[in-house]
């Protein structure tokens, strides 16, 4: 057993007998007693067989670190850590503020109604129209989430009017005729092709590459996909469901480009385009997404998350989501192409100051995941806790899920988008704006010099002037 296992064990029966002490002897004069007795062993045994050895070895390692090797030392094969990178602080959006109107402009009356619609992929045969720039990132269905988790979030974003990603998974039939505007993921796996799909689907993302797996792919063996979600995807009884890492045997940029031509035929005009793990060549990458004549670009940066990734992967790959979103506004620009490309962001984007501190610094939309996954589970996690984590009440796979109520999952999702939006709308409102349209890098200062100067924003510290504000 790891190390660290036999320390909680061995806390768990301390803890346990003092209970019991306590109800017999009463706690005063147990509590006397085991302080005393405690006190003695930890000031007096020397340093290496002292339980207190484990404050500066859980400092130097960490406990997300130990509990990882630990769990390494067990398997002997790659770790599958859910939720994304969690063992390293990432450069990100905390530093920047927006600047309130007081003397000039004014605030905008909160009975006023702000303007949020967003269109994407503008120069799209049928670009997609929108209420909400707050999107349902690609959770998807067998892969992730159960059937109950992915129709909750679908009728939510249905009610409050914005598009809900397929994700890799199965498409579930139930799923297409409740959700509103529905974006196809299309993935590197041989099933979510169907033509009617297609043809269903309001916007298809190509899936190159996310920010907590980059480009790489999976085997999912067929005892961790039984049931209904293996019978949508076609696999057969002991088939893994595999998700590749290309697309094409020998992949080409023309490869790429005659799958988005040939997409956008078989939807009828509907916007196309790729979602990309932010690297450190993110300019590169979107030069050649440009030559494949996409529609829209969604970009994931370092801290993104998803069901379960190698730490490696997750850690040590990709470049921060703040980083990632400024060179690629500075670069769309550049290119002429700010305004003609739809761009969506994601990764780490966690709550309403997040998501309008991106659409300030140039996205168009915003893919939520993590946020929504709690949210929707809301108090239905407590089926879980205390001895499984929150999610196994959403997971496909999750020992909950059949307990999960579909309404109450529809009624949290869609409460957290709508207060996220009224946040939102204040915040315009205290800028004295009344469009989302009207937000721009002009709206932000930070308290961090360096990130100041990186972004092209001010420096709280100095006087505000316009020229500070770098294109």
């Amino acid at each position: 057993m790891p190390t660290i296992l036999l320390y909680l064990a061995f806390a768990m029966m301390s803890i346990l007998f003092i209970l019991v002490l306590f109800i017999l002897f009463g706690w005063r004069s147990i509590t006397k007693l085991v302080v005393k007795k405690a006190g003695k062993i930890i000031l007096t045994d020397s340093y290496q067989e002292n339980i207190m050895e484990l404050i500066p070895g859980l400092r130097h390692m960490g406990i997300q670190n130990m509990l990882e090797n630990s769990l390494r030392s067990t398997t002997g094969t790659v770790l599958h850590r859910p939720l994304g990178s969690s063992s390293k602080k990432w450069p990100h959006l905390d530093p920047i503020t927006f600047i309130p109107a007081q003397t000039s402009p004014v605030l905008v009356d909160g009975n006023v109604k702000v303007d949020t619609g967003v269109t994407i992929g503008p120069k799209a045969r049928k670009p997609m129209k929108i209420k909400i720039p707050l999107m349902i990132s690609g959770m998807g269905y067998g892969v992730g989430l159960s059937e109950q988790a992915r129709l909750s979030l679908a009728k939510a974003a249905k009610n409050v009017g914005t598009a809900i990603n397929s994700g890799e998974g199965g498409i579930l039939p139930e799923e297409l005729s409740v959700a509103g505007h529905y974006i196809l993921q299309f993935s590197k796996t041989e099933w979510a092709k169907e033509e009617d799909v297609i043809k269903r689907a309001n916007m298809i993302e190509i899936k190159l590459g996310q920010g907590a797996l980059m480009g790489m792919g999976k085997k999912i063996p067929p005892q961790d996909l039984p049931g209904r979600a293996r019978e949508l995807m076609g696999l057969k009884e002991n088939e893994d469901a595999v998700i590749g890492e290309l697309f094409f045997e020998n992949q080409t940029l023309q490869d790429m480009k005659d799958l988005v031509k040939e997409l956008r035929k078989l939807s009828g005009g509907v916007p196309i385009g790729v979602k990309i793990g932010m690297g450190g060549k993110i300019e590169e990458d979107i030069d050649h997404l440009i030559e494949m004549d996409v529609d829209f670009i969604a970009i994931d940066g370092g801290q993104a998350a998803m069901k379960e990734a190698p730490p490696i992967l997750c850690d040590d790959f990709g470049i921060p989501t703040l980083h990632g979103l400024v060179r690629a506004v500075r670069h769309l620009e550049n290119r002429m192409m700010k305004g003609k490309i739809s761009l969506i962001v994601s990764g780490g984007l966690l709550v309403p100051g997040h998501f309008l501190k991106v659409l300030a610094l140039g996205a168009d939309a915003v893919y939520v995941g993590s946020s929504l996954l709690f949210s929707v589970s809301h108090t239905q996690s407590l089926n879980a806790l205390p001895f499984e984590p929150p999610t196994q009440a959403v997971w496909y796979n999750g020992k909950f899920k059949d307990q999960f109520n579909i309404e109450a999952g529809e009624q949290a999702a869609e409460k957290f988008l709508t207060a996220s939006m009224e946040e939102i709308n204040v915040a315009l409102r205290t800028m004295g704006k009344r469009s989302l349209k009207e937000l721009s890098k002009k709206d932000l200062v930070s308290y961090d010099e360096l990130t100041a100067t990186l972004v092209g924003i001010p420096y709280c510290f100095e006087i505000w002037e316009d020229k500070q504000i770098y294109e």
